[in-house]
């Protein structure tokens, strides 16, 4: 039995950021009005940047939820709605972030894109598999047999660290950014590492 890996670091070239608001109320119709309100801002603007890979736009969460006293009694409704931006263009999707009023920050990640990830995956996997055999080769030699027959393998591939959405990280506070403000971005890099496993017969 026998196991190889190989390793690449890549700089990480998609960026993901979550707004979000709050909204509270005696009326669960008038918190979900003032809710959507502020999402249609927010998405009219966000539109405005928008293109295919480089800046996408989605809306996220939106739930609305009842608020009780101490002797279980409905006193009020408390909702939360999201909208999702996240793309290639990190500087496009920075200046954004100046100009979307209404929601705040909530999160803000770096991962790779499925094209990044694709390739880079591809590159190691075959490093990983040459190692693998380069291996299996002189090991066979070691133990004085002329080659080997693979009898079975395994291959994975892991980005450092756990991929997004999970990776977002999180503020200890919603963030409200300034009018035209561009939020500070470094997307920094990702390790990713292929294994290859399996067995094989000496011959």
């Amino acid at each position: 039995s026998l196991t190889a890996t190989a390793s690449m670091e890549v700089d990480k070239d998609w960026l993901t950021v979550v707004f979000s608001t709050t909204r509270e109320g005696t009326e669960a119709s008038a918190v979900q009005s003032q809710l959507k309100q502020a999402l249609d801002a927010a998405l009219a603007e966000a539109r405005k940047a928008a293109r295919p890979g480089q800046v996408e736009v989605q809306t996220g969460g939106f739930s609305l939820a009842p608020r009780y006293t101490n002797k279980g009694v409905i006193n009020g409704w408390q909702g939360t709605t999201e909208l999702v931006v996240q793309g290639r263009d990190m500087a496009a999707i920075s200046q954004l972030t100046g100009r979307i009023q209404g929601l705040s920050i909530a999160r803000v990640g770096f991962s790779l894109s499925r094209e990044a990830r694709t390739k880079v995956e591809a590159d190691i996997t075959a490093e990983a598999i040459t190692r693998f055999r380069g291996r299996a080769e002189a090991v066979s030699r070691q133990f004085g047999f002329a080659g080997y027959a693979v009898r079975e393998v395994s291959v994975s591939t892991d980005q450092g660290g756990v991929p997004l959405p999970q990776q977002v990280m999180r503020a200890t506070a919603m963030i409200a950014s300034a009018p035209n403000e561009a939020l500070p971005v470094e997307a920094g890099k990702a390790m990713v590492t292929a294994t290859v496993g399996g067995s094989v017969q000496m011959k």
